[in-house]
Parts: structure tokens; sequence; C-alpha cells
């Protein structure tokens, strides 16, 4: 029977400045991706989260991003192959510290730099070598069907094919441009719906009504989405249900 974990993207507040509502989040979810303090975050905010996430027995990962906390990592740069490696390994050194056992669990890049290397192999397979210096047993959660999924499977990396609660899809399975009046997903049970079919049949509708072929692992909600919590419950509860489609834990099991 097909099981999928549920994550989302938490501990993004910075400074006198909070997003998300995080605590309320992580009852629902199995597994965190948490920002490293590059495109957002910092040491309070970072500590706060993993603290809270290890309360929940929530599986904890690093959110890397491109240092960019004016754009919050969602602008394209030009990097090169070492920086993205040590761009990577910085930032999972950061959040591992605040661990009580110094592990992570998994790395899911950020923003720019995830869409980014979904379809630039050069610059995903920098970031699943960074990955394996630091921890050769840590999780790559990737888009499915994406070039980081190829760069996981080249270096021997484990990996979660990663598909979205709350965004849309084009043709060619990579996600819809933020800036594009399409790319969010704010009804309630269009996303259920979506994250269901997804589980249950593997596919999923794009933008111009084409179908999708993918094989999920864990599936996203963003926790700036307004809605996150109403997403994240439901979602939950709807895969709860259906037998076999979800647990808390999902990589414990």
């Amino acid at each position: 029977m097909k099981t999928v974990d549920l994550n989302c993207d938490l501990g993004e507040s910075f400074g006198a400045y909070t997003l998300g509502l995080d605590k309320d989040i992580l009852p629902y979810i199995a597994s965190a991706n948490i920002a490293c303090g590059f495109h957002a975050s910092d040491p309070m905010v970072m500590a706060h989260t993993v603290a809270e996430a290890e309360k929940n027995n929530v599986a904890i990962g690093a959110h890397p991003g491109f240092y960019d906390l004016m754009g919050f990592g969602r602008r394209n740069m030009t990097i090169s192959a070492d920086e993205a490696r040590n761009y990577i390994k910085y930032q999972i050194g950061a959040l591992s510290a605040f661990s009580k056992t110094g592990k992570l669990h998994h790395v899911k890049p950020h923003g720019a730099l995830y869409n980014m290397a979904s379809t630039d192999y050069d610059l995903a397979k920098a970031i699943c070598e960074g990955i394996r210096e630091v921890d050769d047993e840590l999780i790559l959660y990737g888009l499915a069907n994406s070039q980081l999924i190829r760069a996981a499977q080249d270096t021997g990396l484990s990996y979660a094919q990663e598909v979205f609660a709350d965004r849309n899809y084009n043709d060619d399975g990579t996600l819809v441009h933020r800036q594009h009046e399409d790319a969010l997903i704010t009804d309630e049970d269009r996303a259920v719906d979506r994250v269901v079919q997804m589980v249950e049949e593997g596919k999923v509708k794009s933008v111009t009504g084409k179908w999708i072929n993918l094989q999920p692992d864990t599936a996203c909600v963003h926790g700036d989405n307004p809605k996150a919590v109403q997403f994240a419950t439901r979602i939950h509860k709807a895969l709860t249900e259906k037998k076999g489609h979800y647990c808390t834990s999902y990589w414990q099991t």
C-alpha cells in the first residue's frame, strides 16, 4: 500500500517579523523543512523551531536557499557549483547544531534554488554532492521527476519525490511561477482532492489540463500560505482516512 508523508516549510520568521503559524501546523505534519538563515530565519527562530519539531516528533530537515533575505530566496541567482555545494553544507551545519542529536533527517532546497535545480542538472548535482559531503544518510526532498531526483540517483543519495498541495504545475511538471495568477491554489477542497489523487492515482493536472504522471513520496504545504493550517489539517485527515496512505513518520516505518 502506498504511503506518503506531509511536509511543511517552517521557521521562516526573522527578528521582529513573524511568518506562518508553525506551532499550529506541527501536529499535522510528518516532516519539517526549517529555514537556515540564508533566505529567512535567525538563530533564535532556528532553535525554537527545531525544539518544537522535536517536541511533536516531527522529522527535522534543512531548508537551504540562496543568500537572499531581501528577496526571501525567491530571486534567481547565478552561482558556481562550488558555491552551491558550500551554501548547502553551511546551512545544514548551522541547523544541525540545534538538534538534540546533531543529525538531521532530510534536506529540501528552498525557493529559487529548488526551482532552478529542478531543471538544471549541474546545479542539482552540486546540491546533492554538498549534502553527501556532510552526511550521506540524509534524504533529498526534490520535485517529482525533476533533475534533483536524477542527480540524487546519480550520486547515490536517498531521495523523496515531492508534490505540492498548494501550487499549480506547468505541462513539463515544473511549478507555475509565483508571479503568475494561477500559481497558487487557495481552495481547500481542491488542494485536498489533488493530494489524494496524486497519492492514489499517481497523476496531477497541469494549468492547461494536461495530465502529469508522478509517484509522490512526500506532499508539501507551504507554511507562508494564509491557509496553511487549514490545508495541513484537512490533508492530514483525508490521507489518514485513506488507510495506508499516511503515517506520522514516513521514513521511520
